[in-house]
């Protein structure tokens, strides 16, 4: 019983820990879904996130079908701050749609980048942050699972970026190419029990006459300190494109620095209507270091150093 106590209070004084900084024990991917939560990554991390897709699109009343295959990855790098987060994401696809409205079926080979971002994130605001009253009772469970009202406020993180985009990009609407702006709003709920809420906001391609608003509400759970199941909807809003649609899937964590992921997107409509398989991986270089902690009373730890120092000037004096 004694070991058994032990190790609870372990692992909520872990878990507290991870949640009053950025950098953590083990990865924290943004995988399997699509949103991005509002912390980063954590300074000296380089962090790849990686997965492929089956693509299977049917589309009604045009009479056309599409199927093929699709690589999204993402690399994260904290830089400077444990706030700061520079990012590059990208979704690249291959496949073939098919018209069938004719006798003779024609079919239209299809490759490019649906969309290739550059930017950065930073944590604005962080409720969990030196919050006394967020440290474990040690000595009651019940304490520890018990809802509180201060979860319902979330971190807040902020985004800026820059798409690129090639001309005569089947993916994207006739007037897009080149370089444009991308800003996100991004929040992050982090419940008793293993429950996580992830909100993004979006704004892409502003400037042109296609520009698109998306929000992302992706829902975690994790059940064990390995499994992760997730449930995602995301709205797409343009005049070019407009969709809803819905993820579901899990993760397993291999060991602190590697995940692996999968999921189903389906929509609810037939133009077109969508269902892809996704599998994926989060791998990460884990070059953090602790920074050093200031007391407050002027000591930086040098004490030797400074001990000597005093020495040689007394003996001048002399």
């Amino acid at each position: 019983m004694h070991t058994l106590k032990s190790f609870f209070i372990l692992l909520i004084l872990v878990g507290s820990e991870s949640a009053y900084a950025q950098y953590t024990e083990v990865i924290n991917s943004n995988r399997p879904g699509v949103s991005q939560s509002a912390f980063s990554v954590g300074t000296g991390i380089v962090q790849f996130e990686a997965g492929g897709f089956t693509v299977k699109e049917e589309h009604t009343p045009l009479e056309y079908d599409v199927s093929g295959f699709g690589l999204d990855f993402a690399i994260r790098y904290g830089f400077l701050f444990e706030q700061l987060e520079l990012s590059v994401n990208g979704i690249y696809q291959n496949d073939i749609q098919t018209f069938n409205a004719g006798q003779i079926a024609i079919e239209n080979d299809r490759a490019n980048f649906k969309n290739l971002t550059i930017g950065a994130k930073y944590l604005v605001y962080d409720p969990y942050k030196n919050a006394e009253e967020d440290k474990p009772n040690l000595y009651s469970f019940r304490a520890n699972k018990k809802f509180k009202w201060k979860s319902l406020i979330p971190a807040v993180a902020v985004y800026a970026g820059a798409n690129f985009d090639s001309k005569n990009n089947p993916y994207t609407a006739p007037d897009v190419e080149g370089v444009s702006p991308k800003v996100m709003l991004a929040t992050q709920n982090n419940f008793n029990g293993g429950w996580v809420f992830v909100m993004n906001l979006i704004k892409d391609r502003i400037g042109s006459d296609f520009s698109e608003f998306q929000y992302i509400f992706t829902l975690t759970h994790s059940f064990t300190p390995q499994w992760v199941v997730f449930g995602e909807a995301q709205g797409i809003n343009s005049d070019f494109y407009a969709d809803n649609i819905f993820r579901l899937g899990g993760a397993y964590l291999w060991n602190k620095d590697f995940q692996l992921d999968t999921n189903i997107a389906f929509n609810t409509k037939d133009t077109p209507s969508v269902f892809n398989i996704a599998f994926g991986a989060s791998y990460r270089l884990d070059f953090h270091k602790d920074k050093k902690i200031d007391n407050g009373n002027g000591n930086d730890g040098n004490f030797k150093k400074k001990k000597n120092k005093k020495k040689k000037n007394d003996d001048f004096d002399s």
